[in-house]
């Protein structure tokens, strides 16, 4: 034992307190760092449409009623890697079987560093780009956003198509489009953040 002004120190460590084992549970992880305030509630929204017995944790029993409402049967490989997938790895406790919010978000956020935004534009545009011209018609364009996935109302297809990457023969020009996304993304990039 080491005697100090600020009082007595021993050899071994004491166990944390109740006070600091609440302040450790209260900080922040670096996961919601990574997105917006907007994109995190859209993270939260759809987690809890996954949980669906609303009690904060993604379980085996969640995803077997979500994939049953959406009419698939998972295989069991499918669930143990859905579940296997959580930040750590694999479960050493197979009570402990579950996703959290934190653990969720910390996967999205894994999930969307891979993805190069670009490319993946480009790969979606092409798969209605029959002849690799690098333009697509308007018209099977609109059916698509309009029918499926995030549906888009017609003021927003008219937003994308209306604009000049549509040509007089009714064909919109994702390449040049994407193009031009990624200049106005770099710029946003290279932007001194604003004075307050």
């Amino acid at each position: 034992m080491m005697n100090t002004r600020y009082g007595s120190l021993s050899g071994t460590l004491s166990p944390p307190s109740k006070l600091s084992k609440s302040r450790a549970r209260r900080e922040p992880s670096g996961v919601f760092t990574l997105f917006q305030p907007a994109q995190i509630q859209q993270f939260k929204e759809a987690f809890s449409l996954i949980d669906q017995d609303g009690d904060g944790m993604v379980t085996e029993a969640d995803l077997k009623s979500i994939f049953s409402s959406l009419g698939i049967t998972p295989s069991r490989h499918m669930m143990d890697s859905l579940l296997n997938a959580r930040p750590g790895g694999e479960i050493a406790d197979p009570h402990d079987k579950g996703v959290n919010f934190t653990m969720f978000l910390t996967m999205m956020g894994e999930h969307l560093l891979e993805l190069d935004g670009e490319q993946d534009l480009l790969e979606a545009f092409e798969c209605f780009d029959e002849n690799d011209e690098g333009k697509v018609k308007c018209e099977e364009l609109r059916k698509w956003l309009s029918e499926v996935g995030d549906r888009m109302d017609n003021q927003e297809m008219d937003r994308l198509l209306k604009g000049p990457f549509t040509d007089r023969q009714g064909y919109f020009n994702y390449r040049e489009w994407v193009k031009v996304l990624r200049v106005n993304v770099e710029e946003e990039e290279q932007k001194p953040p604003a004075k307050r």
